[in-house]
């Protein structure tokens, strides 16, 4: 397929490490994805004057930048000084600062009546990370809070951003953040591909849909502790969630059947909590019936159950579109680095695509000879968190008819007692 835009790219990557900057690489390769809980980098240098630099040890603090632009910052993992007939060679590898949550235990709590950042900031802040980000409307209070013995940080972190739907990345400055992103975003970027090569500015395109993974229907089953507030039961409501492809979120019904296992009424109070709650949503791109059952063993309250059976469905659906992208250079048309969470237009015409997608992560590879490229991983738009900003309009209008793949409810009656 013949491309058009293979204009070499004149970003200098640039590793700062022990106050040193180190560029000239021969290959490098930096990630940045969202649905990694780490994002990893590889840095190779050749030595010609046989010199390793006495900075390069593994837990060295370092940032990346491209140019005027930092992309990364994390910690040396490993170090590897290879002497041979064909020179002196560094090789650097390492992740980003989500690595020492992902590798180390969480602090040892339990807590009540928390909100989200507090909850927060006692798991990651005694691991030495200061600056935190709430990137979501609304936060919420979490009743108790309780960390076992040997749980890592990061799932952990997980499990608390979950409770109100979100999901925790850092920037490339190296902030926390727990939230989702805004689908008001215009596109960054027109990504072409034509068979005539008019406008081209792809190297290559891989679209992969697969109904493994996917559901028709999803129910979350879930139980309450005794809390400090009275659990009422929650009627049938409305609540809105990001509709892919849509001027305007729309609203859905979420049901929930709280009834003991004994079929008497669920005993509803402070002191004994709630059992039996139950969320089930369902998802019309999926042509068959393929159901799941996924269990919440200790939720405050119903809302929290209801942000966590929204997400798992936005995560069912989300893997069954992989869209893999290949371009020159490291940066979108208007001068800024290729960054998860951004939106993109692809049109292709071998492929019959020509809407927004979301950006779910990318890879900068480079190095001599083969020159810069960017890697980019895309997902359906508008449908990962949709719970960051329920007020928000979100995504855009396109061909597609109005709520025709719309997540839709499924009500639960109550069960009657006999």
């Amino acid at each position: 397929m013949p491309t058009q835009d293979n204009a070499p790219s004149q970003d200098k990557i640039t590793l700062l490490m022990g106050g040193q900057a180190h560029s000239d690489w021969q290959t490098y390769r930096i990630d940045s994805d969202f649905l990694k809980a780490a994002d990893a980098w590889q840095l190779s240098l050749g030595l010609p004057d046989g010199l390793f630099p006495v900075d390069a040890v593994r837990g060295a603090a370092i940032k990346v930048k491209m140019n005027d632009d930092v992309i990364l910052s994390g910690r040396v993992d490993t170090v590897v000084r290879d002497v041979s007939r064909r020179g002196v060679t560094l090789s650097l590898s390492g992740r980003d600062d989500s690595a020492i949550l992902v590798d180390c235990a969480a602090p040892i709590f339990s807590a009540r009546q928390l909100s989200l950042d507090e909850v927060i900031a006692s798991i990651v802040r005694p691991l030495g990370v200061k600056k935190i980000r709430i990137q979501a409307d609304g936060i919420t209070r979490n009743d108790r809070v309780h960390i076992e013995p040997g749980e890592r940080a990061w799932d952990s972190l997980m499990k608390a951003a979950a409770g109100r739907g979100l999901h925790p990345w850092f920037d490339p400055d190296g902030t926390l953040v727990i939230g989702g992103p805004d689908y008001n975003q215009p596109p960054v970027a027109n990504l072409i591909m034509r068979r005539d090569g008019q406008g081209n500015n792809l190297i290559s395109l891989s679209d992969s849909r697969s109904i493994q993974g996917c559901f028709s229907e999803l129910m979350i089953l879930g139980q309450s502790h005794a809390t400090s507030t009275s659990n009422k039961k929650l009627p049938t409501k409305p609540v809105d969630v990001a509709v892919p492809n849509s001027s305007s979120p729309k609203a859905y019904a979420v049901a929930f059947n709280t009834i003991e296992d004994d079929d008497e009424p669920a005993a509803i109070s402070s002191a004994s909590g709630q059992h039996n709650m139950k969320i089930k949503v369902s998802d019309p791109t999926v042509p068959y019936y393929r159901p799941q059952i996924l269990t919440s063993g200790d939720v405050d309250n119903q809302e929290q159950l209801q942000y966590r059976a929204k997400k798992a469905m936005a995560d069912a659906r989300l893997s069954g579109l992989d869209i893999v992208a290949e371009v020159y250079g490291h940066r979108t048309p208007d001068g800024k680095p290729w960054t998860p969470g951004q939106r993109v237009r692809i049109q292709s015409e071998l492929h019959g695509i020509d809407d927004i997608f979301f950006l779910m992560g990318r890879t900068f590879i480079g190095g001599r000879p083969g020159g810069a490229t960017t890697q980019l991983r895309f997902k359906e738009d508008a449908v990962w968190i949709p719970d960051a900003f329920p007020k928000q309009k979100k995504g855009k209008k396109s061909s597609q008819k109005k709520g025709k793949d719309q997540i839709k409810p499924v009500d639960l009656p109550a069960q009657k007692t006999q």
